[in-house]
């Protein structure tokens, strides 16, 4: 899984973000920040330095065999970069450039942060921005992981275009850091989230029954009637949004008129769903 992420996110930074010349942000962003002021300064110099402290960190909230997912992660992903750009060498052809940079924008960043999310679901990154958020969602739980790297990115690409002077590659590289971050949380999340419904009916013992029948857990919440003042059970439901349709079938089967609320869950953990731990994304 993680090479396979490392060849997307190779294609993606080859053909959609170097070729067109969007901005990335980044550890990468802030070295050739750092070169463009300091010559001695290297971007390889810069984000090793950068990256050396997040390694030990890492290695201290996650132990050894993270750290050699993300080195794993990190090698690969260079040699995907570097060998692609070989072999497209090698056979005399050449990335083709898209008139609509926008387009470039979706796109890359779509499959970028796909390829990043990928990757995280095995506790592996490609260094750089990506392990400063993994690290920094210890401390920062309420935040998505997609969000925090974005703040990074949004905040690195704003100094390239303050060093460089590109504003439009800025802009362009915002918008994919924007998509990339939604795309990285659909894949990192996508996999807890679920649909809850909330059944009142009159007939709520024959409903769980049927619920239950279905492999499916549900609880009575007790409830009154603003208007008759009767006490009424209502059923809480929680299922894959693959399942709802099935439930709502069912739910109608028994009563007709039951009242069926239904909403989105973000994140459920517990059985039959995700299993949170201090490690959860």
């Amino acid at each position: 899984m993680i090479a396979v992420s490392a060849f997307l996110y190779a294609f993606t930074f080859n053909f959609f973000f170097e070729t067109n010349q969007l901005a990335m942000g980044g550890f990468s962003g802030i070295g050739q920040i750092a070169h463009h002021f300091f010559s001695f300064l290297t971007p390889g110099i810069v984000v090793f330095c950068l990256n050396l402290p997040l390694m030990i960190i890492c290695i201290k909230k996650q132990g050894w065999k993270a750290l050699a997912a993300t080195v794993f992660a990190i090698t690969v992903t260079a040699i995907m970069i570097d060998g692609m750009n070989a072999a497209v060498a090698y056979i005399g052809w050449s990335y083709p450039k898209m008139d609509q940079p926008l387009l470039a924008s979706i796109f890359g960043g779509i499959i970028c942060g796909a390829s990043l999310g990928l990757m995280m679901l095995k506790n592996a990154t490609t260094g750089g921005t990506e392990l400063a958020a993994r690290l920094l969602k210890y401390v920062c739980r309420n935040i998505s992981i997609g969000k925090i790297c974005l703040i990074i990115d949004v905040s690195v690409v704003c100094l390239y275009a303050m060093a460089y002077r590109q504003i439009n590659a800025a802009l362009y590289g915002i918008i994919a850091m924007y998509i990339s971050s939604i795309a990285m949380d659909m894949v990192v999340y996508g996999s807890v989230n679920a649909k809850i419904a909330y059944i009142i009916s009159d007939k709520s013992k024959e409903i769980s029954d049927r619920i239950i029948d279905m492999k499916h857990g549900v609880t009575f919440l007790n409830g009154k009637g603003a208007f008759t003042g009767t006490d009424k059970n209502i059923l809480l439901c929680a299922v894959k949004p693959s399942s709802m349709a099935k439930i709502k079938s069912a739910v109608t089967e028994v009563d007709k008129n039951a009242f069926i609320i239904v909403s989105d869950a973000k994140e459920v953990y517990g059985e039959g769903f995700g299993v949170y731990s201090e490690d959860s994304l």
